[in-house]
């Protein structure tokens, strides 16, 4: 049976998978607690790199060997090279010397694991995930701890930094936190705490990563957050399909209120797999049970009049993780105009996803690499599913760099190659938000459906760009929420990056010849 505590065991193993390797990890695991080695093993989750899971770690006295995706046979001879003190390198796709006690996954220099730099991701697949044993003894206290000690400081230090938030699920998205924090702790009312984990953009990984990677870290902040606002109340809420995740987080809170003093209730509450109900105000709606899913007229923000009309602060987990990095006292590295780091998810034409850490003055082309591209790449999405399309990477992590290059922030970085038409992706992707908006506010709801009806005429033989570029305006200026305002990116992106594809479907040639003409 795997162990609640791993770090500094040795020999040990653990077995590192997301929820779409989870059982095939499981089964990896089992093997080596049946065999006759003397292991110390431990189900851990994913380091973010999805295409190498299940991947098995084996240490001995600090020194480590990664092995992705192996054969039960291979795993059973793993198992009994640790026994012997002797860490297995035949056919290990790299292999660490360390510190034996480092809390943070070992990595090497080369390949996609030694991409990025590790902090908010330092734990993931390095240590047990729901084990407040482990969590614990890398630190003093727990920040819930330190939040009932200093309440005050704790706030004062969130709100004196230019922390930005990560993810189109924040409230703060792009813009300092300090605004929320302030107006939750200053508006009437018992404010909450929401931890928005609900992403179902499928190439946007980092929030549903730290939920199944790092729970206990995350409800941590969350706590500590809610005390220094004198909240009553923390909710995380997740997608009802990512299971793993919400057991994990439930285990978490579970497990947090052992062992603290805190008498702040946590809650953990499913949504829909909708892309909508991930932007900040319906997350709100699906929190509150509503049967009908729709964005909320702003002002008032949530952080006046979020859920059932108390001040609520909504941060994504990634946010959470950055706060973290305050409260550990941590000076914050990356671009002063938006300080911290970023995760960043890259997606090859496969669909293998490799999420990575970026310090905010880092630029997306050195995240490349996380991903083994047979082919190379044409062009990228950046943003996710409303990303922008570009041809260059050489642009800034930072939430400033991305908007000054038209680029999305959502964290996804999806390389393309010769067989992605640009055109037919602007299509799809307006076509997704025609079918997937709340319908409540009219920029959006008509808007995407003439998105739509315009972009067809350019295979009519009619490339109207100027009308184009004007519903994009309307749709960009006057939606109610982050969905209609960001619906039109991958259509404009498109037509500035590619205009050479729009013109020579207009004359009836697709440049990369899939697109079937009449």
């Amino acid at each position: 049976m795997a162990d609640e505590k791993i770090i500094c065991e040795t020999p040990a193993v653990r077995v590192s998978a997301g929820s779409e390797n989870h059982r095939r990890g499981l089964e990896l695991l089992h093997e080596v607690d049946e065999s006759e080695a003397t292991v110390t093993t431990a189900a851990v989750g994913s380091v973010g790199y999805v295409g190498l899971e299940p991947l098995v770690i084996a240490s001995v006295e600090g020194k480590t060997a990664f092995f992705s995706r192996p054969s039960i046979e291979q795993v059973e001879t793993i198992a009994t090279t640790l026994d012997d003190e002797t860490v297995p390198t035949d056919e290990a796709m790299a292999v660490v010397e360390h510190d034996p006690a480092t809390a943070s996954l070992p990595t090497p220099e080369t390949g996609p694991l030694g991409v990025g730099f590790r902090h908010v991701l330092g734990s993931c697949g390095w240590l047990a995930p729901t084990s407040i044993e482990e969590y614990t003894e890398l630190r003093d206290d727990l920040f819930t701890e330190r939040a009932e000690d200093d309440p005050e400081n704790v706030r004062g230090d969130v709100m004196g930094t230019n922390l930005r938030g990560r993810g189109r699920g924040d409230a703060s998205g792009d813009v300092s936190v300090a605004e929320e924090w302030t107006t939750v702790y200053e508006t009437p009312g018992d404010p909450i705490v929401v931890v928005n984990g609900n992403e179902s953009d499928d190439h946007a990984d980092g929030d549903r990563l730290l939920l199944e990677s790092a729970p206990i870290a995350v409800v941590d902040v969350a706590l500590a957050s809610a005390i220094a606002l004198d909240a009553t109340d923390v909710v995380i809420y997740t997608n009802e399909t990512e299971t793993l995740a919400c057991e994990r987080t439930q285990e978490a809170a579970a497990a947090l209120d052992d062992v603290s003093d805190t008498d702040i209730p946590v809650r953990v509450v499913t949504g829909p797999d909708e892309y909508k109900a991930g932007e900040p105000t319906m997350a709100l709606e699906a929190i509150e049970g509503n049967h009908r899913i729709e964005a909320r007229r702003q002002p008032p923000g949530p952080s006046e009049h979020g859920v059932d009309g108390r001040p609520t602060l909504v941060h994504t987990p990634r946010t959470f993780a950055q706060i973290g990095m305050i409260l550990e006292e941590t000076s914050l590295r990356g671009a002063t105009s938006d300080p911290g780091t970023r995760l960043i998810t890259v997606a090859d034409d496969d669909s293998t996803l490799a999420t990575v850490e970026l310090p905010t003055d880092a630029t997306l082309d050195s995240a490349v690499s996380a991903v083994e591209l047979e082919n190379g790449w044409n062009g990228a999405c950046v943003g996710g599913v409303f990303g922008g399309l570009t041809r260059t990477l050489d642009v800034p992590a930072s939430a400033p760099g991305l908007s000054g290059a038209r680029l999305g922030t959502n964290g996804v970085v999806e390389l393309l190659g010769d067989s992605t038409c640009m055109v037919a992706l602007a299509g799809e992707r307006a076509k997704f938000a025609k079918e997937m908006n709340c319908g409540r506010c009219v920029p959006c709801r008509e808007g995407s459906k003439q998105l739509v009806d315009l972009l067809r005429t350019v295979y009519d033989g009619e490339y109207k760009r100027g009308m184009l570029r004007e519903l994009a305006r309307v749709m960009r200026t006057t939606s109610l929420c982050g969905f209609g305002r960001d619906a039109s990116r991958p259509v404009t992106t498109a037509m500035d990056e590619f205009e050479t594809e729009f013109t020579a479907h207009a004359k009836g040639n697709c440049p990369t010849g899939i697109c079937n003409q009449s």
